[in-house]
């Protein structure tokens, strides 16, 4: 059967994916993987592999963008091939144009969704999903951009919370953190000196969303300054106009300062 199927990896290790897609995986002629667009931190191949019994094919961003996933097509177009993607397949970050491929191929495309981190780092931090906006990358340095800055502006001015997801390299082992993004904010303020990201602006830093140990931290900058998130990955949430019970979410659940109710409207 000619067939390509798309599974959710999840967030953490290789226990994160669904048993629809463990299923999936098993009875696939054909595995392909790929671990460079997110950071899932104790995932192992080989513990991978053992679990589904079958041989997983890791492919490069070279394979999926300059080569426009051929090695994938090209087994599909033959058996049933699955392909594995860190998270949930279409959220964070987007296959779309091997999926519209394989469709123009005359080959049968599913999905198999897996968690997101995006809705992940939402429900752990206990604001509500309904009041966020659009959601922003912040670039590495030599990358520097505005946008972030920006969406943030634009998100409070309507009261919504911004999800800031942050750049990372997997293939070269680099990852922006979250003092860091803090930082090139910073920069940004200095410049445009709108008041939109200070040293007294409420940040909400998450890292490891999806292990066993996250941490969540809700403070003012210059106290979110001096936290240790530890390793990959981080992300940051900038919360617009608060509801009481999110001010009471983020004190009982990320260690926020109790004058931050005073914030709750």
């Amino acid at each position: 059967m000619k067939e390509l199927v798309f599974v959710g990896l999840g967030l953490h290790d290789e226990r994160g994916i669904s048993l629809q897609g463990l299923e999936e995986t098993k009875t696939a002629d054909h595995a392909f993987i790929e671990l460079y667009t997110s950071i899932l931190p104790h995932f192992s191949t080989k513990r991978f592999e053992s679990l589904v019994n079958k041989q997983v094919h890791v492919v490069s961003r070279r394979d999926l963008e300059e080569e426009n996933g051929a090695i994938i097509l090209n087994a599909a177009e033959k058996a049933k091939t699955v392909f594995l993607i860190p998270g949930d397949p279409f959220i964070a970050t987007t296959h779309v144009s091997l999926r519209i491929e394989a469709e123009k191929r005359g080959i049968k495309t599913r999905i198999v969704h897996g968690a997101s981190v995006i809705s992940a780092i939402i429900g752990l931090s206990g604001l509500h999903n309904y009041k966020f906006g659009k959601t922003v990358t912040i670039p590495f340095p030599e990358n520097s951009s505005e946008t972030p800055y920006n969406v943030i502006a634009q998100n409070k001015k309507r009261g919504l919370h911004t999800l800031c997801l942050l750049d990372l390299k997997v293939d070269e082992k680099r990852f922006l953190s979250i003092n860091e993004a803090l930082t090139l904010l910073l920069k940004i303020e200095q410049k445009r000196k709108e008041e939109i990201v200070t040293l007294s602006t409420v940040a909400v830093g998450v890292a490891r969303v999806g292990s066993n140990a996250p941490n969540l931290k809700a403070d003012f900058i210059q106290e979110l300054l001096k936290h240790d998130f530890g390793d990959p990955p981080q992300s940051l949430i900038f919360p617009g106009a608060l509801h009481f019970m999110e001010t009471e979410a983020l004190v009982a659940f990320a260690g926020a300062p109790e004058n931050l109710r005073r914030l709750a409207k």
